[in-house]
């Protein structure tokens, strides 16, 4: 009786959004998966010929030898009806072949298969009455997983695609598709994405303990800024906003997941495709085209096979760049690499020129000499610290620094002496102004906080004090910008003071329960304002 119940509250805690969660661990996607999808370009025209073509030219470009190696097919490949003993089928018409050749043909290549299919009753081309049939794998998930084994699939894209069903119900239906996947013995990358057509759950959990990778946003359009949060469709600039707070999520195993590129395609400047392929690479994305790639001009060439960017975002680290510093124009952002060294992109959203700059110290490297590897030049300079660069609108310079010797970020969790319980993201809320609060401990990531030089950050923000703040104020959470607002002294009484303000991280009113805000105060090293890090 005890063994069930505790299989029971395992799989209550698995279901929680702010529970922490366990990496997938399936032995792939130890960086991030690069290859090619149909989608963005063919949407439902698609056929075997175009995408064995595909495949050549991926081959023929050089890409695959850079790691491009997934050949992923989206929606409409399928038969719409099942076979007589339910199991899928490729369209007679497009796949005459059948998919298993297909997958033959890709592995022949020394590239690998992916494939597209919905947790429900239909795909998403089907659910908008753009494909016939209800093909989905809801009730068939053990049979489907099977079917893509024996024809040699390598990466599921799994595709939820309904406004039906809470965060809780969506965990539940990804892992069973997870598992069936795992009891087939065959390896193969888990791609979801939970927010067609729904409320936008991606962002709201770690899904590392479900998938390999997992969409952050809405679907990615071939455009610089569409002005949406979170809504269809999205811009680069916008999936950016997204997801640069999620950065603690991404390991070996398991990647946020922004959506497939749209380099190549023609809706954005050379610079803004630059910057897309530059933020991509570092934020640890999966780099997956989906231009013609029968088609590419050498500009389209020079972006998706950048040896520099690629080798950033396939470190073996598997971290996504942090954030250092915004200011609501000029982003800083760091990813620290295997070797010891710091890729750092200086990311300029507004659309005229201008400099954007940081520091060694603030990206974690100490010593008087660094060497700057520009990443689209590969030309080096060197600096005894300052690291910065003049930056067209739109734009994103990226530098790799070494030498002086790296500090990574410390990342423990905050705990308060008068309840014992831990200093918290409520709900992983991370826009500017969410005021912390006391809770339980409980691992998640809206309780881990790294130390960079005098920052305090969790979910890519960092710990602020209001300007001109006095006792009472609120401590909040806003976009890293340098400034000694943002600044804390971690004393050895347990106290953590603000550098510009001189008040104490508090307790409101040393109450103890869960939910209760967290404030400025003069410093008194009481209990409530006494703090430990575990």
């Amino acid at each position: 009786m005890m063994r069930k119940l505790t299989t029971v509250l395992l799989a209550v805690l698995l279901l929680l959004p702010g529970s922490p969660a366990k990496a997938l661990d399936n032995g792939v996607a130890r960086t991030p998966p690069m290859g090619w999808n149909s989608w963005n370009t063919f949407g439902c025209n698609i056929n075997e010929t175009l995408i064995r073509q595909m495949a050549d030219a991926m081959v023929s470009s050089g890409m695959r030898d850079l790691g491009y190696q997934y050949v992923v097919v989206d929606d409409c490949w399928m038969n719409p009806n099942r076979d007589a003993s339910g199991n899928l089928q490729g369209d007679p018409n497009r796949f005459p072949s059948g998919m298993k050749a297909l997958g033959d043909y890709l592995h022949a290549r020394g590239l690998k298969f992916g494939i597209y299919q919905a947790p429900l009753d239909r795909t998403c081309a089907q659910y908008f009455g753009s494909y016939p049939g209800a093909t989905g794998a809801q009730g068939h998930e053990v049979q489907d997983a099977r079917q893509f084994a024996a024809w040699g699939v390598d990466y599921l894209k799994y595709d939820w695609c309904s406004p039906s069903g809470t965060i809780n119900d969506q965990v539940a239906t990804f892992a069973k598709m997870r598992d069936a996947l795992a009891a087939t013995g065959r390896p193969i990358v888990y791609s979801i994405n939970p927010n067609s057509i729904h409320a936008k759950t991606g962002p709201q959990r770690n899904w590392g303990d479900v998938a390999n990778m997992w969409r952050t946003t809405e679907d990615i359009t071939d455009a610089w800024d569409t002005g949406q949060t979170n809504g269809y469709p999205m811009g680069v600039k916008n999936i950016v906003d997204v997801t640069v707070p999620l950065a603690g999520y991404a390991r070996p195993g398991s990647f946020n997941d922004p959506d497939m590129m749209e380099v190549g395609r023609g809706g954005m400047t050379d610079t803004e495709q630059r910057s897309h392929f530059a933020l991509w690479a570092i934020m640890a994305s999966p780099l997956i085209a989906g231009n013609d790639l029968r088609s590419m001009s050498t500009a389209t060439q020079t972006i998706l096979k950048n040896p520099r960017l690629i080798a950033i975002n396939q470190d073996t680290l598997g971290l996504q760049a942090s954030q250092i510093s915004y200011d609501g124009t000029r982003r800083v952002l760091a990813k620290r690499l295997a070797n010891g060294d710091v890729a750092v992109a200086l990311f300029n959203q507004g659309g005229s020129t201008t400099t954007v700059s940081t520091t060694a110290a603030a990206i974690g490297k100490s010593g008087s000499s660094f060497t700057l590897q520009d990443a689209w030049t590969g030309a080096t300079t060197t600096s005894t610290g300052g690291i910065s660069a003049s930056v067209p609108g739109h734009g994103t310079v990226v530098y790799r620094v070494s030498g002086g010797t790296s500090t990574p970020p410390t990342t423990t969790t905050i705990v308060s002496a008068s309840s014992g319980r831990c200093l918290d993201v409520p709900n992983g809320n991370t826009a500017n102004g969410t005021q912390p609060v006391i809770w339980d401990c409980n691992g998640g990531t809206n309780q881990r906080w790294s130390t960079t030089g005098q920052t305090l950050q969790a979910l890519g923000k960092c710990l602020d004090a209001p300007l001109n703040a006095s006792a009472g104020a609120k401590v909040q959470l806003w976009d890293c910008n340098g400034g000694t607002n943002q600044q804390w002294t971690l004393n050895t009484d347990g106290t953590v003071r603000g550098v510009a303000s001189g008040l104490c991280l508090d307790v409101d009113r040393n109450l103890t329960a869960n939910g209760t805000l967290v404030l400025l105060w003069t410093c008194t090293a009481a209990a409530n304002q006494r703090w430990s890090r575990g």
